[in-house]
């Protein structure tokens, strides 16, 4: 329906997740209607962050790299390279999204895990497409006394704590293991919970056995 490169562009930006075809349609027309100079601040901010942006090392959430560096696949994230967190403490989520709400609640003082996803079969997600391999490394290493699980209240979400709290088991500590209570509602994402659920949340936890 319309020029090859105006079609390529609809399609590319259609395939970002939450963008339909409609909402590819609009933003591909705003773009070519806003001044070059905007589009190409545009894309240089997108390069810029994927050159700029890599994996905390001991985390797995994002983590600012000098590009070109090659200390670049060792450097932590803000939160891991603050000597004020506590790092006996472990909150574990699904994704580097996550940890916004969470800090935004202005509650929890500890480290965080990523998983990179959660357990999803039906999708051809399993353990070792996570790191958990990393999770539990951490806890031996680190001297973890207490792993929070904050995995959405999905049915993925749960599969995924219910596995952790399996692995935790076998590990040579003493370790408690809770969840966030009341407050998020059952099939919700965490990062659409609000701050004060939130911290309420983390603040009830309990224990899982």
């Amino acid at each position: 329906m319309y020029a090859a490169p105006v079609q390529e562009l609809i399609d590319e930006l259609g395939r970002l997740p939450g963008i339909g075809p409609k909402s590819a349609q609009r933003i591909a027309f705003h773009l070519l209607k806003s001044p070059v100079e905007d589009v190409a601040r545009l894309a240089n901010v997108i390069g810029g962050a994927k050159s700029r942006v890599t994996w905390c090392r001991r985390c797995f959430n994002f983590a600012e790299a000098d590009p070109g560096s090659e200390a670049s696949a060792g450097v932590e994230c803000e939160i891991c390279s603050n000597p004020r967190r506590d790092p006996s403490v472990l909150c574990v989520v699904e994704e580097p999204r996550h940890i916004v709400p969470i800090e935004k609640s202005g509650w929890f003082k500890g480290r965080y895990h990523v998983l990179m996803g959660a357990l999803s079969p039906i999708d051809g997600v399993f353990a070792e497409h996570l790191r958990i391999k990393e999770l539990l490394a951490r806890i031996e290493a680190e001297g973890v006394r207490e792993v929070i699980l904050c995995t959405d209240p999905d049915q993925e979400g749960s599969a995924t704590a219910m596995y952790l709290v399996r692995e935790f088991k076998h590990l040579p500590v003493e370790l408690k293991v809770t969840k966030m209570a009341v407050g998020l509602p059952v099939g919700s994402e965490l990062e659409f919970a609000d701050e004060l659920t939130l911290a309420m949340a983390l603040e009830d936890r309990r224990e899982v056995n």
